[in-house]
């Protein structure tokens, strides 16, 4: 039991309740609203960061409401600072859960970060140190989130470009028990993934095979900018270029290990044409297909 009271709300309409299907959708951005009202493109599914439609009304709460009429909802977090040792938002916790109640997203999910001392918040998703004392503070702040809201989130593992010296175990460990000890899913961007890999000098394929399976829910895939820093490269999560082709290989080794799982296209920089985005989702839906007939 936790001190945080859950929410309900009983004029909730009712939307489609059937499970995020294993296909590619793609991030919801302003710029493509109309379009997409007009067009109803053919993607699987549309992911749409909660922050952005908080607060009741207004045309991008309209436009989120076409869009789940017709198409399956994940909503993604960015500023909850899960791993911040500031009190857990209750202000903020309620938008989402008041976002839960009226859009019934398939999946709902955040990070592991943190970006928030005492009360100023910074714009970035910063890493923990990987310490038991770590751990236990994300388990407890997850499952206060899942009482609150009434249900399973996911957690993503972000982008780094600094490791802790106190650390005591690898990302991968601790991303396992969180989700092992809190009954958290696991939404798996397979560039951070890859970024950290390059970035901190450790094999992406050990953390692939170290996470259970069953495990992980989601995955993201995203481009990166390489920048020469004290005479060596860096990589940088961007979001702001397609998938690179490292990445799509790494991809396609996670579906050999996770099966066919639903898959988002990041693209939150340089926004380009919907065309560009479904195009990306379709490279993610053949490599998918691909694995199910190797699969059969």
């Amino acid at each position: 039991m936790t001190a945080l009271m859950t929410l309900t709300d009983t004029t909730t309409r009712s939307l489609d309740p059937r499970p995020m299907p294993p296909v590619a959708g793609i991030g919801l951005r302003s710029c493509h609203h109309a379009q997409i009202e007009r067009e109803r493109p053919a993607v699987g599914w549309f992911e749409a960061h909660s922050e952005n439609y908080f607060g009741r009304g207004g045309p991008a709460r309209r436009a989120l409401a076409k869009v789940r009429e017709h198409y399956p909802l994940s909503l993604h977090g960015v500023g909850l600072s899960l791993g911040s040792v500031d009190p857990l938002d209750l202000s903020h916790l309620s938008q989402i859960a008041e976002l839960n109640r009226a859009f019934q997203p398939q999946l709902v999910s955040e990070h592991l970060s943190w970006g928030s001392v005492g009360g100023r918040h910074l714009n970035d998703l910063l890493p923990l140190p990987y310490t038991a004392e770590a751990l236990h503070h994300m388990v407890q702040r997850v499952t206060d989130v899942q009482d609150y809201l009434g249900r399973q989130i996911l957690i993503e593992n972000v982008s780094s470009y600094l490791t802790y010296l106190d650390s005591e175990m690898t990302e991968w460990e601790f991303l396992v028990q969180l989700a092992q000890e809190s009954r958290c899913g696991l939404l798996l961007d397979v560039n951070n993934m890859y970024i950290n890999a390059s970035n901190h000098g450790f094999d992406a394929v050990q953390f692939l095979e170290a996470v259970p399976a069953h495990l992980v829910q989601e995955i993201h895939l995203a481009g990166h900018a390489v920048r020469q820093i004290v005479g060596q490269n860096v990589l940088i999560d961007t979001h702001g270029t397609s998938v690179c082709q490292d990445v799509w290989q790494l991809y396609a080794l996670s579906l050999l290990r996770f099966g066919r799982v639903p898959t988002l296209i990041e693209w939150d920089t340089d926004i380009p044409s919907l065309g560009v985005l479904l195009a990306e989702a379709e490279k993610a839906n053949e490599l998918m297909r691909h694995h199910y007939d190797l699969a059969a």
